[in-house]
């Protein structure tokens, strides 16, 4: 599924850390399969501030934290399960060692999927100090960069430092070497936007570590998402009946 050739094939750039763009990861087939079968389930929501970033997305986990198989296949295509066999696989683990320079043979592996829905986004940070190095697919078939959704590359802490940008185009990748220096963000998606921004994160973390997207005695309540297009509707509609009652009950709309 994964095209390993084309990771071994890529260098990681030095500035402003050590990065790298991959892309064409997936035959054209598959990678059409890929975007038609991505997952809709499981989701949980994800919004708050730390003391570092603002965030507001979806998650989905696909192989948990030192999880020797998918979570929750009997959902999962069986293309996206051919997917969880490739990064669970030796393979992955050698070309990504050569790539970063880093020994990822050991190391602790989770994968989640996401849904950015319009106004979502994630603020600069750089991440945490458990984790080594994190590999972004993305699965949207096209994308406009005016729609935010944007992987941003910063040089600093300012969201407008930005040093590089990937679209979250289906086939596109990113691999980031954490770093006090490995400065990052994704752009909001606008409020007005079709669609759900979709990607998957594989994070190789020092062993040892335990989860911080899914803490073992956390309460989660887990939902099934609508079709792209519409829940992007839904949403959009839902945030002006919001903002329209609010301003009702402010005093600010007569009817």
């Amino acid at each position: 599924m994964i095209r390993f050739s084309e990771i071994e094939q890529t260098q990681l750039a030095v500035e402003p850390y050590g990065w790298t763009a991959i892309r064409d990861l997936f035959d054209p087939r598959d990678a059409a399969i890929l975007a038609e079968t991505y997952p809709r389930d499981q989701f949980k929501t994800i919004e708050g501030h730390d003391k570092e970033k603002g965030y507001r997305y979806e998650a989905r986990c696909l192989i948990g934290m030192g999880a020797d198989r998918p979570s929750h296949p009997e959902s999962l295509s069986p293309s996206w399960k051919r997917l969880a066999a490739d990064l669970l696989s030796p393979e992955y683990r050698e070309v990504m060692s050569g790539l970063t320079g880093l020994n990822l043979r050991q190391a602790g592996l989770e994968v989640n999927v996401f849904h950015y829905d319009p106004g979502c986004w994630l603020g600069p940070h750089v991440d945490l100090k458990d984790k080594i190095v994190t590999h972004v697919f993305y699965f949207n078939v096209d994308w406009d960069v005016r729609d935010g959704g944007c992987l941003q590359i910063l040089r600093s802490s300012r969201s407008d430092d930005r040093f590089a940008e990937v679209l979250p185009l289906v086939g596109n990748s990113a691999v980031l070497v954490r770093s006090e220096k490995s400065w990052h963000a994704v752009s909001r998606v606008r409020e007005d936007c079709l669609s759900s921004r979709r990607s998957m994160t594989v994070t190789f973390y020092s062993p040892g570590c335990t989860s911080t997207m899914w803490p073992a005695r956390e309460p989660v309540t887990l939902h099934r998402r609508e079709n792209s297009v519409r829940s992007g509707l839904l949403s959009r509609i839902r945030r002006l009946l919001h903002a329209r009652f609010a301003l009702k009950s402010a005093g600010g709309v007569h009817e």
